[in-house]
């Protein structure tokens, strides 16, 4: 039996363990993908930390990731179309292909969803084995590193151009990496202005740097001053909620435009309470976002050919045995992106 190295959730409780595991065997319809670089995502940070979510969902021992770009090493019986050497990532939600949102297109949506690095084992290992329909091929002349976060860039793809962005006017609430990666793709697809917000004062400084007009610590800066300085005038057409806060929500609310539309990404500890009226009233379009459609992995493929640069937004690099260090930058709120190199023993 061949061994891989692989970090691992090994019980029922906080932190993570860099382990020895079986090399997982692609079976009929499966590929096994050599990893090269995985990304953290704010999900991994809840596993390690064994939050009530994680709890709900995780059954360890558990291999984790499912932000990562690699190479084909093997192909199980059955698959076609692929070639051992080619390098891929993956779509980390598997769904079961029959239902009406799969037939339609949006997967994102299948009630029978089976995520990787959730529900199964992920990819912060050498090697990870998912289904060859979703393998997704990765020109070589892509960025590691980009690629190593489409995921989460596949996330910021979906919210950002739900709606028009040319010439409009949009808010972000939340500069986490999602956030700042939407600031870059709002302002390459078009958007006039983008605003973003957020408490944290290192993460608004990188929105800056990924193209914002102008970023408001709310809990010193005042909006709507930032919004006339702007040149905002009846309030903004497009928001993004990226950060899950109930005040941050009611406050996007607020500044809407009439016929405004949200799109919402950000998942809150619990139930939040909004205004129906001021809803109704300003004839608001609220749109709940989850994952990537399918066609986002060729969207933000083809921007960044064009010139989307989304480098920024990586703050951190390290190989992966030292990935409690990538923890640590990702606990402190002091980072974007962090990258494990695997390509070295």
């Amino acid at each position: 039996m061949r061994m891989m190295d692989a970090i691992v959730k090994p019980a029922a409780a906080p932190g993570l363990e860099l382990r020895q595991v079986p090399v997982p065997v692609p079976g009929p319809g499966e590929v096994l993908i050599k990893i090269h670089k995985t990304a953290i995502c704010g999900t991994d940070v809840h596993i390690y930390d064994w939050n009530e979510w994680s709890a709900q969902h995780v059954k360890p021992p558990m291999v984790i990731g499912h932000e990562y770009v690699g190479e084909i090493a093997e192909m199980g019986p059955g698959v076609t179309g692929l070639e051992i050497g080619q390098r891929v990532s993956g779509e980390g939600h598997i769904t079961c292909g029959h239902c009406r949102n799969c037939h339609n297109g949006n997967i994102q949506w299948c009630k029978d969803t089976i995520s990787v690095g959730v529900d199964r084992d992920g990819a912060f290992a050498e090697y990870v084995c998912i289904p060859a329909s979703n393998v997704i091929r990765i020109d070589p002349s892509l960025d590691e590193d980009v690629v190593a976060m489409f995921d989460a860039v596949g996330n910021a793809t979906h919210t950002a151009l739900m709606f028009n962005l040319v010439g409009e006017d949009v808010l972000i609430t939340g500069a986490g990496p999602i956030g700042v990666l939407a600031t870059a793709i709002c302002k390459y697809a078009g958007a006039r202005r983008v605003i973003v917000t957020d408490l944290n004062d290192y993460r608004l400084a990188l929105a800056h740097k990924m193209g914002a007009d102008a970023v408001v610590n709310t809990g010193r800066d005042d909006l709507e001053e930032a919004m006339r300085a702007q040149g905002l005038v009846e309030g903004f057409d497009v928001g993004l909620e990226m950060s899950g806060s109930g005040a941050a929500l009611k406050q996007m609310l607020s500044v809407m435009r009439n016929g405004g539309k949200i799109s919402l990404l950000g998942l809150g500890n619990g139930p939040i309470n909004l205004d129906m009226n001021l809803i109704i009233g300003k004839g608001l379009t609220l749109q709940g976002i989850y994952g990537r459609k399918l066609d986002n992995w060729h969207q933000m493929s083809y921007m960044v050919q064009g010139g989307l640069d989304l480098t920024p937004a990586i703050t951190h690099r390290f190989h992966y045995t030292e990935f409690e260090k990538g923890f640590e930058a990702m606990h402190s709120g002091r980072s974007g992106k962090v990258i494990l190199d695997w390509t070295k023993k």
